[in-house]
């Protein structure tokens, strides 16, 4: 299945707050492995196609918003892998479609729109049992891919990524924006006992994501599933970064993004990698981390969300 992905790339970053502190930082490009499903959803997308081809499942059915990453990555992973798709939608349906959801069709997806209160039960045995009568069998794709597979697919970023021997331990810390803390866990699981994982919540009040990694990393471990460790490495969440929660950008975040990009050649989304990559470079000049240190970001894409956001902005003629 990864044969169409190419390797992420592994840069150095040279950036003047990291060299005053004398830290090393990289950055994986998850970004570059695929021009539709790429960054940390097609890890998390991975092993529950597998398990769908394998139970003989021709629909897959996902949940998200109407600029969702996920929506966008599985539209595509189906097309590519020959699944017909639905993704059901949190909302109304508006016209014209955004570009996320413009894309989505395009690949062949079936939009289902639920209002918000209904959307809110996507986890219930209820409301499954209820779109299974809708639609059939049809196997069934949390929202973000945030399920047990989506866990094991993301302890393979690192090994995937960098795959010679030993490689990946070089550094001390691993950060990486967190949404529904699937990647956190995964990335966890697979590292050494000396490094550590830092997550930037992207959304507000976002501490209460330390008992769904508990939960997620205990039910991984219990599940029997394939893990790199028996235990996973110590972790923490930074959540001081959300700029106002999810989705959320003001104008200095748009700045430093700007920025990064022109500075660095590196695009960041404005949803999730922009604010951890904001974090670090202000932990940096906190001297958060310290000298010597090897930090490696980790580029989750979602690029795809920065068109509709940047309409959005160009139609309240604030961008």
């Amino acid at each position: 299945m990864s044969l169409i992905f190419i390797p992420p790339p592994l840069q150095l970053n040279t950036s003047e707050i990291a060299r005053y502190a004398g830290v090393e930082l990289y950055v994986l490009r998850l970004d570059l492995m695929h021009p539709w499903v790429n960054g940390n959803k097609w890890f998390k997308l991975k092993y529950n196609l597998l398990e769908a081809k394998e139970k003989n499942f021709t629909t897959l059915l996902t949940f998200g918003g109407a600029y969702s990453n996920h929506i966008y990555a599985t539209a595509a992973a189906g097309n590519l892998f020959g699944f017909r798709t639905i993704g059901v939608i949190r909302g109304e349906e508006r016209l014209p479609l955004n570009p996320t959801l413009s894309f989505a069709v395009q690949q062949g997806m079936q939009l289902v729109y639920l209002n918000r209160e209904t959307y809110r039960q996507r986890n219930t045995p209820a409301l499954h049992e209820y779109l299974q009568q809708r639609f059939g069998e049809v196997f069934i794709i949390p929202e973000g891919g945030s399920n047990l597979n989506g866990v094991r697919g993301c302890t393979e970023i690192l090994n995937e990524a960098m795959p010679t021997a030993g490689y990946g331990y070089a550094f001390d810390y691993i950060c990486v924006a967190c949404g529904t803390a699937t990647t956190l866990a995964g990335i966890a699981l697979s590292l050494h006992q000396k490094q550590k994982a830092i997550a930037f919540p992207v959304l507000k009040n976002g501490a209460f994501l330390a008992q769904e990694i508990e939960s997620l990393l205990t039910n991984y471990l219990a599940s029997g599933l394939p893990a790199p460790y028996s235990s996973p490495a110590s972790w923490e969440l930074v959540c001081d970064y959300h700029f106002g929660g999810y989705a959320k950008v003001n104008n200095e975040l748009r700045l430093f993004s700007q920025q990064f990009t022109q500075e660095h050649g590196v695009p960041l989304d404005y949803v999730y990698t922009a604010k951890m990559f904001y974090g670090v470079m202000d932990l940096l000049n906190q001297g958060f981390f310290s000298r010597g240190d090897r930090l490696l970001l980790v580029h989750t894409g979602g690029l795809q969300g920065n068109i509709g956001m940047e309409e959005r902005w160009s139609d309240r003629n604030t961008f």
